[in-house]
């Protein structure tokens, strides 16, 4: 059976007229009709016609939480890449540490990766972070990933029905970054596992009955181990 592909779109196709949908992320509006902005996947709901990036950077939202690596340790924060455009400030204050001035190295440096979430995007992109939540802090362990953020949405589902399902059925620790970076930790078998599903829904991603299709790989896998 073949999969039934999402529709891609090129730059300046029209998409539709704002008398019946809403111009959505990615899109734009000429003379009453919707064009698409970018190369993407056609997204529709009842209200918005959005286009979803094939590839590219993160565009940070504030509210995201994302996986940062430290680029630099200032004097009274650290520079962070978290795979977008420019690196984001990590000010002390916005640590759960206290943190002297001239002292931040001891406890953030080059390299270190962090869970954080964006705090400012002002207009000219320049990027805050914090780690002041509690699910928030430095990485210790584990493996990190790199996939398109575009593909992100796919990997978590709906109200997270994707990433459920992964860990239903692979004994793991899995965060995902909204910055197409992911942490996962567990033994080295579990670790292959979530690897090769993240894979195959990267591969995937623009085609319809994909979760019901990791779900029925998931499983069968389960079975084998059994």
């Amino acid at each position: 059976m073949q999969k039934e592909k999402r529709k891609i779109v090129i730059p300046s196709q029209v998409l539709g007229d704002i008398k019946s949908k809403s111009a959505g992320r990615g899109t734009f509006v000429e003379n009453g009709k919707i064009y698409s902005g970018i190369l993407g996947v056609l997204n529709e709901n009842e209200r918005y016609i959005n286009i979803v990036p094939l590839k590219g950077r993160y565009d940070p939202t504030v509210g995201d939480f994302i996986i940062g690596v430290v680029e630099e340790a200032l004097g009274s924060g650290w520079l962070v890449d978290i795979n977008a455009s420019s690196p984001a400030l990590l000010h002390q204050n916005e640590v759960p540490w206290r943190v002297d001035f001239g002292d931040t190295e001891r406890y953030l440096n080059h390299g270190d990766c962090i869970m954080a979430k964006i705090l400012s995007v002002d207009e000219s992109k320049k990027l805050q972070i914090t780690l002041n939540e509690r699910s928030l802090y430095k990485i210790k362990g584990g493996h990190i990933i790199d996939v398109e953020p575009s593909r992100v949405p796919r990997i978590i589902g709906k109200k997270g029905s994707m990433l459920s399902l992964i860990k239903k059925y692979i004994r793991c620790r899995i965060f995902v970054g909204q910055n197409g970076r992911i942490w996962v930790d567990g033994d080295t078998e579990s670790i292959e596992k979530v690897l090769q599903t993240i894979y195959k829904i990267e591969d995937e991603s623009t085609t319809f009955g994909l979760t019901n299709r990791i779900e029925e790989m998931l499983k069968k896998d389960a079975k084998d181990v059994r």
